[in-house]
């Protein structure tokens, strides 16, 4: 145990990790070397995702219940600003082009596309989804948005040049994170109502499902490996975590996810699984090679989002 945590200290630089405490509003700031908690920030209501700015200048809080945005710095932890009159920003995107910023409004049931010119976001069409709109994620040529309709059971595409809805396909039970392999031509669908991964052909004009992967209950978060082959899903109900193949669209091993796992970063070096404990007010650090916990770090009321500067490959 004593040389796997030393291992872990060593893993990542000495950039913070960020985890969202969605009903505390507010980020705990972890230290990667000590794993101590270093301070809150302060957020807005309900923190639930963020994401890195093009320029890697900046991490963005999504602020769901107060329609804000929080910019803080990556390496210093500083809160740069805030922008608000952003509309339930539940989920969050940048196209891979970096001229496209997205949210999904999940408890407004719409989807907001906004032209992004380096600083700050325009509205270009807000568009109407369905009931609950969760996760997005969009493909390597910045053509296509695709969001699970979380109360709906339904997979929708957006085409982002013309912001219309281009598709729409009946899931299983609450579908949630989406994830798409690097050739844009296959989507993972997390479900959370039940007992793992929809596994959808999306080369076509319409996307059709080819497989149902069980990984476990609750079937929820997406998170790639880094080394273009794997990806990990966390199993909310099940309390474990799955790294799925997908060249082979298979289970290849399964880790311990404690009390809720959510949303989960990788360490730079591949070595290293961070997870939030949503149930238990704590991160949860696994160790890839032996695949057990090797810490737990205490934060905040129901951890969410989980994010870090020094992280793995994003497939």
């Amino acid at each position: 145990m004593a040389l796997s945590l030393l291992a872990c200290a060593h893993a990542w630089a000495t950039n913070p990790v960020f985890v969202l405490n969605s009903l505390d509003g507010n980020v705990s700031v972890i230290d990667p070397v000590s794993w101590t908690e270093q301070k809150r920030i302060p957020t807005g209501k309900e923190p639930h995702h963020l994401y890195l700015t093009p320029d890697e200048k900046s991490v963005i809080v999504a602020n769901a219940l107060s329609d804000s945005l929080t910019f803080i710095d990556p390496r210093t932890a500083q809160v740069q600003r805030v922008i608000t009159g952003i509309s339930d920003p539940y989920h969050l995107r940048f196209s891979p082009d970096m001229k496209w910023f997205v949210t999904a409004a999940n408890r407004l049931n719409h989807i907001d596309i906004y032209r992004w010119d380096g600083q700050n976001p325009t509205l270009v069409k807000r568009i109407p989804t369905g009931k609950t709109p969760s996760h997005l994620w969009i493909d390597s040529k910045s053509t296509t948005v695709w969001s699970s309709i979380q109360d709906d059971d339904e997979l929708i595409s957006i085409d982002l040049g013309t912001q219309t809805v281009k598709s729409r396909t009946p899931t299983g039970s609450l579908p949630a994170d989406v994830f798409g392999t690097p050739d844009d031509k296959t989507l993972l669908v997390g479900m959370t109502g039940g007992t793992g991964v929809e596994i959808y052909d999306i080369s076509g004009p319409q996307p059709r499902l080819i497989k149902m992967l069980p990984t476990g209950k609750g079937a929820h978060a997406f998170r790639a490996l880094g080394d273009k082959r794997h990806v990990l899903v966390s199993n909310r109900v099940a309390n474990t975590i799955s790294q799925i193949d997908y060249a082979t669209l298979q289970v290849v091993a399964q880790f311990p996810g404690p009390s809720g796992p959510d949303c989960m970063e990788v360490s730079a070096d591949g070595k290293f699984i961070m997870v939030a404990s949503r149930w238990a007010k704590k991160l949860t650090v696994i160790d890839i090679a032996t695949r057990k916990v090797v810490r737990q770090v205490p934060v905040g009321k129901s951890p969410h989002g989980v994010w870090t500067l020094d992280h793995a490959p994003r497939q």
